[in-house]
């Protein structure tokens, strides 16, 4: 009776034990293959995921198809976390990832591999990976203001998967990635901590999937563009990953050319042009240029660089009738009345230009995507007088995951092209993850995570954050390293004039050689607007897939 009631107790056991581990382990999801701590084998082809990761969070591993050009690309998810550790080996974070391998006849070990995140700081990859990069997309409706409800996610046509495999990090502290501890997200926030929590990522990812003889591209967007530079060099010398291309986005790598503040005045002749191209599509042009922005775009950069910017630095010795000169001439070139021009000592903020341009409309232009505007309700004028923005260290995380702007920077309720695509991405994440990777967790999805304040070094101490003299050192170390450069004409978070300015200072002409710029008559993000969007992914296929592809002429 007692052998009979042991072996009950450990039937009882077992079962409870095999419930407990069900219970710890989400059911597979449709087509999935491999879960981390299933028993299952993968197919003997199948090198999604490592035999050693049986720790922390679950691998997932799918199987996706899309339409990209006209042609069918299958392709392998995987879905998961590698862990970043300290000099003894101890577990600091884990960095989540989303991958997806092409399924063809050429073998993965030697396609073309990317690395894609988006900046903030603080921001997940979703923007790049939902909005252009992976292979379905949100959908947006071209106002760039609406979208459908619910969230809709369909087959993205310009992908860049067929060229490229593709893997979105997310840095610690955003999406699904973790600290160990509240104390250990401090060591990740900052600039050289980011950079090598993701480069480490990087080496690890090449290392454990067998990619070392895949040409390496990293693509970021906003701060991303900074990492990315940053990672340059880092690879170079600490992880032991050689690049082959820098893909940039709406660029910011030297942070004097973006931050207004008293004793600055660069910013304000390099962000002219994007006024000029603001003024354009909101009909505030001059009518000389009415129709034609392309000449409007050329007049406005000669201008900025040359007697704008000398009457800028005579500052107090410009003579009355200098100073009124260049004020007749900006607000040709931007769409304002002479009088704000002249109240505004000739410095015109991009907050006080959003609020300005289209006061008589009580209407508020976007900063993100300046052709976007919404009403504001009487409060569009509101801006802080001229001067008054915070200069110095680098600006927290904006809402659209680029670099943020100055206090006062929320004028007249915000930034309209800004409003719709936070909730959107995050809805839009959330529903992607467990409905098309399979990948289900209780632990919610960050889209723009709390990372401030952030750790820019003696460098945003004393002085602006430039990180354009690493991206420089890479190049000149590596004579075959290209980089691409994308700019939205109407992106007044990051103006394409300030990017011209930052390469036209990288170092020896030579090095432009290997630097293709490619502009968009749209935003920050300039993939929300279609035309835009398919232009985008046809530059980049050609700079992928053709080394010594020409230059994108500017439209």
């Amino acid at each position: 009776m007692a052998t009979l009631r042991y072996v009950l107790l450990a039937v009882f056991l077992i079962t409870a034990g095999l419930t407990s581990s069900s219970a710890q382990t989400p059911p597979p999801a449709k087509d999935q293959k491999v879960q981390a701590g299933d028993d299952k084998k993968a197919p003997k082809d199948e090198k999604a995921v490592p035999k050693d990761e049986k720790k922390g969070p679950p691998t997932v591993v799918t199987d996706g198809a899309v339409i990209i050009a006209g042609q069918k690309v299958e392709y392998k998810a995987t879905t998961g976390a590698l862990s970043v550790t300290d000099k003894t080996g101890k577990a600091k974070a884990n960095i989540f990832f989303m991958a997806y391998v092409r399924k063809s006849g050429e073998a993965a070990a030697t396609r073309p591999l990317t690395f894609c995140f988006n900046g903030g700081p603080g921001s997940a990859s979703s923007y790049v990976h939902l909005g252009f990069f992976g292979p379905r997309r949100v959908l947006i409706n071209n106002d760039g203001l609406t979208a459908p409800s619910p969230v809709e996610l369909v087959d993205n046509d310009c992908s860049m998967l067929d060229v490229t495999d593709l893997v979105f990090i997310d840095p610690v502290s955003t999406g699904l990635s973790r600290a160990e501890t509240s104390a250990d997200a401090k060591l990740f926030h900052g600039l050289e901590e980011d950079t090598q929590s993701v480069g480490d990522f990087i080496r690890d990812y090449v290392a454990k999937f067998d990619r070392k003889e895949s040409p390496v591209y990293v693509a970021g967007e906003s701060y991303g563009t900074t990492r990315a530079a940053s990672l340059a060099a880092y690879l170079q010398n600490k992880g032991g990953v050689k690049l082959t291309g820098i893909v940039l986005i709406s660029t910011v790598l030297d942070f004097q050319t973006i931050r207004f503040g008293t004793g600055n005045d660069l910013p304000y002749a390099l962000f002219l042009p994007t006024y000029t191209a603001t003024a354009f599509h909101h009909g505030k042009l001059d009518k000389k240029w009415a129709t034609d922005l392309p000449t409007a775009l050329k007049e406005a950069q000669k201008y900025a660089a040359g007697p704008y910017l000398e009457a800028l630095h005579k500052g107090n010795l410009l003579s009355d009738y200098e100073r009124q000169a260049a004020a007749k001439q900006v607000a040709m070139l931007t769409g304002l009345s002479e009088e704000f021009v002249l109240r505004s000592d000739l410095r015109i903020e991009a907050t006080r230009f959003r609020g300005e341009l289209l006061r008589d409309q009580q209407t508020l232009v976007g900063r993100y995507d300046s052709r976007v505007s919404a009403k504001t309700g009487g409060r569009g004028a509101a801006a802080p007088a001229p001067g008054t923005a915070s200069g110095g260290s680098p600006p927290a995380s904006g809402p659209g995951g680029g670099p943020g702007g100055p206090r006062g920077e929320r004028v007249g309720g915000g930034d309209p092209s800004a409003a719709l695509l936070s909730p959107l991405f995050t809805n839009a994440m959330r529903q992607y993850l467990p409905d098309g990777l399979g990948y289900k967790t209780d632990t919610a999805y960050v889209l723009s995570a709390p990372v401030q304040p952030w750790n820019y070094g003696p460098a945003g101490t004393n002085q602006y954050s430039n990180v354009a003299p690493r991206l420089r050192a890479a190049m000149e170390k590596d004579k075959g390293l290209r980089v691409f450069v994308a700019n939205g004409y109407c992106d007044l978070a990051t103006p394409f004039a300030a990017t011209e300015y930052t390469f036209s200072h990288l170092g020896p002409r030579a090095l432009l050689d290997r630097v293709t710029m490619a502009y968009y008559d749209a935003g920050h993000m300039m993939y929300t607007h279609e035309p835009s969007r398919k232009k985008l992914r046809e530059d980049l296929r050609k700079f992928v897939t053709v080394p010594a592809a020409e230059p994108a002429p500017k439209p």
